[in-house]
C-alpha cells in the first residue's frame, strides 16, 4: 500500500496504469476500493488508456485515523488532494469526487484550477451550495454503542454502511462534524475548468444537479436513470457518460 505524509497524516492511496492521469476521490464513510474498484470504476477508466490514481480520504479506508473534528474541513481534504498530486509530481489531472469527495474536488478546483484539467462532481448538486440536511444524525448513529439503539433511518442506513465498509466510526463522527461545508452559489459561478455533474434521478441526497449545472459557465448535467444516492455510483449510464466527457475534453 504506498502511501504519503499530508499535513502531517499519513494517508493511503493507489495509482494504476499509465497515460493521462485522473484523480479520484471516493465519498464519505467509503473508501477507495468500494467507491471504485468494486463498482468497476478503476477497470473502465484503465481501458480507455488512463492512469487512475485514488485516495483514502483522512479517516477512512487505510489512511491514519484522526478523532478531532478539527482535521476535516472538506478544504483541509482538498488539500490532501493537491498534495497527493505533488507527492506524484502531477502537474494537472482530471479529477472525480463521489458525494463528500465531489465537495472535496470542487474546493480543489476552485483554488487550483491550474491543477484540475477537469472536474466530475459525482452524487452532489445543489446540496454543494444549499446543504445536504442535518450532521445531528448521522454523528450520533456514528457514536452509538450498537446498531441496536440507532432509530432515526438515515443514521441507521450511514452505520450500517460504515460497519459494512469496515470504518472506525469515530473517525467518521468527527468527520461529519466538520467536513460540510457549503459552497456559495457566487463561488461555486467561478469554476473555471470543464465541469459534468452526474446524479442520479432518484437520489434524495444530492439535490439538484440542473440546478447546480446552472450556476457554471458551461457545465454539463448527466441524470442517471432511476438510481438513488448509492446505486448510482457504479451505474452503467454515469460510466459511459463520464468516458465521453474526458474524451471530449482530452481532445480539445
Amino acid at each position: 500500500m504506498p502511501d504519503f505524509l499530508s499535513d502531517g497524516y499519513r494517508l493511503a492511496y493507489s495509482d494504476e496504469g499509465q497515460g493521462e492521469p485522473i484523480l479520484l476521490i471516493h465519498g464519505f464513510a467509503s473508501n477507495r476500493h468500494v467507491n471504485w474498484q468494486y463498482t468497476g470504476w478503476v477497470d473502465t477508466l484503465l481501458k480507455t488508456g488512463r492512469r487512475v490514481i485514488s485516495i483514502d480520504n483522512r479517516g477512512h479506508g487505510e489512511s491514519e485515523k484522526i478523532h478531532d473534528p478539527a482535521a476535516y474541513p472538506s478544504p483541509a481534504m482538498a488539500e490532501d488532494a493537491r498534495r497527493l498530486l505533488d507527492h506524484l509530481d502531477i502537474a494537472q489531472a482530471d479529477v472525480m469526487g463521489y458525494s463528500m469527495g465531489a465537495r472535496i474536488s470542487a474546493f480543489l478546483s476552485l483554488k487550483y484550477p491550474e491543477r484540475v484539467r477537469s472536474v466530475v462532481f459525482g452524487g452532489l448538486g445543489m446540496g454543494m451550495v444549499h446543504g445536504v440536511g442535518a450532521p445531528t444524525p448521522i454523528v450520533e448513529a456514528l457514536e452509538a454503542d450498537s446498531l441496536d439503539q440507532v432509530k432515526n433511518q438515515t443514521g441507521r442506513s450511514f452505520r450500517q454502511f460504515a460497519e459494512q465498509t469496515g470504518s472506525d466510526l469515530r473517525s467518521l463522527a468527527a468527520c461529519m462534524r466538520a467536513s460540510r461545508q457549503k459552497i456559495s452559489a457566487e463561488e461555486i459561478s467561478g469554476l473555471s475548468v470543464p465541469c459534468l455533474i452526474a446524479v442520479g434521478t432518484r437520489d434524495a441526497i444530492s439535490g439538484s444537479g440542473h440546478d447546480l449545472g446552472a450556476l457554471i459557465e458551461g457545465a454539463e448535467v448527466l441524470d442517471i436513470p432511476d438510481r438513488d444516492h448509492m446505486l448510482a455510483v457504479g451505474d452503467r449510464v454515469y460510466k459511459a457518460g463520464v468516458v465521453d466527457f474526458l474524451a471530449r475534453v482530452s481532445s480539445t
